[in-house]
């Protein structure tokens, strides 16, 4: 045959095969063409021998919250999933995609969504991106480029190899969860075309029939598909077994009936402000959610310049500035709320805001002996020496910000189209000293705290007649009591603790000049039980420490039982809304509490999610006016979900809380909470004790 005339054939056939080809990343010694190293905080050795598959492996150092990253300007958004051998500790890491341009990101995956992983041999692990592992999730569109493996709180040690994405996936078909979820009734999760008629119900040994069955797809995780077997009997105490396909079976040791009631004439009104978060991603986002209050917060917007959309993150990022990654508050405040959500924005309160994009206040070529440097801006340090204390003395703030005061506020808010229901004075200003060290190098005190909320608080409701004001946006439990100047500040002011005092003062300010300045206590709540390992045992305590929200008799277990420094009754437990109500109605009566940063501490683990459901409850439960997320949780991940259960797509858990009553003390085990809407209850029960 000719040789052109062959070319001419095999030519199509070349072509089909190179468009079905996998896309490689890494395979032996180094990264596979296209693709850049965009880490951070990490370590790699592409050509390691320690471990291996083939000729080398990938071998993977990475700092706390530091990655892995890899992009890719081609892209893999046509590929259908992810494969790559791990070794390695898979509770150290969690893996996500990115688009660079588009700024999409997908759900965490963490790696202990899957099964055999060991740190002494490779395991490998399959991603269907039409179903990402925990929650079944879809990755969905994007202009998908970078890839992220991110070390979590401890640091990671790891091997890849054979990295990869796949032209397609075989979906098997498995029947993966049935469990009861009723009286009579059980849930049965599939993915793949299994036979349904092959599921069998054995309640102490006898058989069960199936009456009725419903078939759901969810429109989280498409992927799967849960259908609802109705029982001809009712679940009794003992052994239940559910046998499906050939070789599955889900058993279950059904307890004891517990006996409660729900006592629908007696009922509390739930705030609808505290389903919020924190910078949600988009108005889709607001409305899947059903997001009630989104918050324009953090370390970022203390330094936040309105006039020119600037900003620093201060220590968070080596005390930069930048464009504003959210854009002008303005805009930010017409399309958050033109999606239904009602708004809080903060309003700087410090004495400087970034002057500029690009200045930076700790140059290696003027400070050389620092920590750190910014890896994608050299010269830029963290403003740390060695040993971890602050440059001294601080640099000048006027090279880097520009001034500010009460005056370029008001003409700021006043100027504004789209008007905020609350804004904030400030962020964790106690602590600016250390996170905007490079502005404000001095510890802040009791009185430049209250001076600074008194007078923004005046501005802002001079050019916002109608706006409600929260502060003083305190960081955690420390500062509660206390100032960065340390215990002579309390002893300086009648040795009271910083909030009560706090109280007492504006209430004072509200009668000496006849109109209310504080309308919110704005507190930030991070559960203080150190939950990093994720281990059965900290997921236990994870689900155990939401007993700090309310629980009088609950310990905590953490640092706080064990210190003594404030003048608190009870002082070894939290409690925190009960003892915030109580500050409240002692010090300055008719403020309302928000709480404006909370976390679960495990946005990725599903633990994580119960910590958020079970909260959810609370607020509604024990009266929090307002609350919102840190910061933006995915909305089809653990904590996504858990928004669902009370607002998610129209969901609505009810206007008012209804008082369930057990006839045994099982709340530090099992969370159950009751609302009301339109006169139907919904219920929420979440099980604790796994």
């Amino acid at each position: 045959m000719d040789s052109r005339l062959r070319a001419a054939l095999l030519a199509p056939l070349l072509l089909a095969w190179l468009a079905a080809a996998d896309l490689d990343v890494y395979v032996d010694d180094a990264l596979s063409s296209g693709w850049q190293n965009w880490s951070w905080g990490t370590t790699l050795n592409t050509a390691a021998t320690d471990l291996k598959k083939g000729i080398s492996s990938l071998s993977v150092t990475s700092d706390a919250w530091s990655a892995l990253s890899l992009m890719n300007p081609s892209g893999y958004s046509t590929y259908k999933g992810f494969q790559f051998d791990f070794a390695g500790d898979p509770s150290a890491v969690q893996l996500y995609f990115q688009g660079t341009t588009d700024n999409a990101q997908s759900a965490y995956i963490p790696l202990t969504a899957f099964t055999g992983i060991t740190s002494t041999a490779f395991t490998t692990v399959t991603i269907d991106f039409s179903a990402l592992a925990p929650t079944g999730t879809p990755l969905g569109s994007g202009a998908w480029d970078r890839l992220n493996f991110q070390a979590l709180a401890n640091g990671a040690t790891y091997h890849l190899d054979n990295v990869k994405f796949l032209t397609s996936i075989t979906i098997e078909p498995l029947f993966l969860s049935a469990e009861p979820i009723g009286n009579d009734l059980i849930a049965v999760t599939t993915q793949g075309n299994v036979d349904l008629t092959t599921v069998k119900v054995k309640l102490n040994s006898a058989s069960v029939s199936i009456s009725n069955t419903t078939t759901y797809s969810p429109v989280d995780a498409p992927a799967k598909t849960i259908t609802y077997f109705t029982l001809s009997k009712s679940f009794a105490s003992g052994s239940l077994v559910i046998t499906a396909g050939t070789n599955t079976t889900f058993t279950y040791t059904l307890p004891a009936v517990r006996y409660g009631t729900i006592n629908v004439p007696n009922v509390k009104a739930i705030s609808p402000y505290i389903y919020g978060v924190n910078w949600p991603t988009s108005a889709s986002y607001i409305q899947h959610l059903g997001v009630t209050m989104s918050r324009w917060g953090g370390n970022a917007v203390t330094p936040y310049n309105p006039f020119g959309d600037f900003t620093n993150a201060g220590n968070d990022w080596y005390f930069e500035n930048r464009a504003n990654d959210a854009g002008k508050a303005d805009d930010w405040l017409a399309w958050v709320a033109g999606a239904g959500s009602k708004t809080m924005m903060t309003v700087p309160a410090l004495d400087w805001v970034a002057k500029d994009a690009t200045s930076y206040s700790f140059p290696k070529t003027v400070f050389p002996n620092q920590k750190a440097f910014d890896p994608y801006k050299p010269d830029a340090g963290n403003g740390l020496l060695p040993n971890g204390s602050f440059v001294s003395p601080a640099p000048d703030p006027s090279l880097v910000y520009t001034q500010w005061n009460t005056t370029l506020a008001k003409k700021w808010l006043s100027a504004l189209v789209h008007k905020p229901d609350i804004v904030n004075i400030d962020n964790e200003i106690e602590i600016a000293s250390s996170t905007h060290y490079d502005m404000h190098p001095n510890p802040v005190s009791f009185d430049e705290e209250l001076a600074r909320v008194v007078n923004f608080s005046i501005a802002a409701k001079e050019a916002l007649p109608s706006v409600k004001v929260a502060a003083p946006s305190t960081c955690s439990w420390w500062f509660y009591w206390t100032s960065a100047v340390g215990l002579t500040d309390n002893a300086a002011h009648y040795n009271m603790d910083f909030l009560p005092w706090f109280l007492q003062q504006m209430k004072a300010k509200e009668t000496a000049l006849g109109k209310r300045l504080l309308d919110y206590l704005d507190i930030h709540y991070y559960f203080q039980p150190d939950t990093s390992a994720n281990d059965a045992a900290a997921k236990a305590l994870r689900l155990r420490m939401t007993q700090s929200w309310w629980n009088t008799s609950y310990v905590d277990e953490s640092w706080i039982a064990t210190s003594n420094y404030n003048s608190q009754p009870n002082n070894k437990a939290v409690w925190l809304i009960p003892r915030m109500q109580q500050l409240i109605n002692q010090y300055y009566p008719g403020t309302k509490l928000s709480i404006g940063e909370w976390a679960s501490t495990a946005d990725g683990d599903i633990t994580g999610g119960l910590v958020t459901a079970d909260s959810l409850g609370i607020f509604g439960r024990y009266g929090v006016d307002s609350a919102t997320y840190w910061a933006t949780p995915d909305e089809k991940g653990p904590i996504g979900l858990a928004y669902w259960l009370y607002r998610g797509y129209g969901t609505y858990f009810g206007s008012n809380s209804v008082q369930v009553n057990m006839a045994e003390n099982i709340e530090g085990i099992f969370g159950f909470y009751a609302g009301v809407e339109s006169g139907k209850v919904s219920l929420v029960w979440i099980n604790k004790n796994t």
